[in-house]
């Protein structure tokens, strides 16, 4: 876990929905948004890929993670901490 609290970046908090890469968790952001046109509110969902040196993320647990410098093609994200 880095816990480099001092360095600016923006930080989203999540659902961990696969373990399965080495040193990589996916994390489900969900968000409610007002639809456009018809004014309904609808979720929103966006996977991203984070960092985890430690590996100690697992399925099911929410955690928060903090922007980075693109460490891979996919992956611009670093796990900060478990929050569940």
């Amino acid at each position: 876990m880095v816990n480099n609290e001092s360095v600016a970046g923006r930080t989203m908090v999540g659902k961990v929905v696969s373990d399965k890469m080495q040193k990589t968790i996916v994390v489900m952001i969900e968000r409610t948004v007002k639809h456009p046109k018809y004014g309904k509110i609808v979720r929103r969902r966006t996977k991203l890929h984070a960092h985890d040196e430690q590996q100690i993320g697992k399925i099911g647990n929410v955690v928060r993670i903090r922007e980075s410098r693109p460490l891979s093609k996919l992956k611009s994200w670093v796990l900060v901490d478990i929050i569940s």
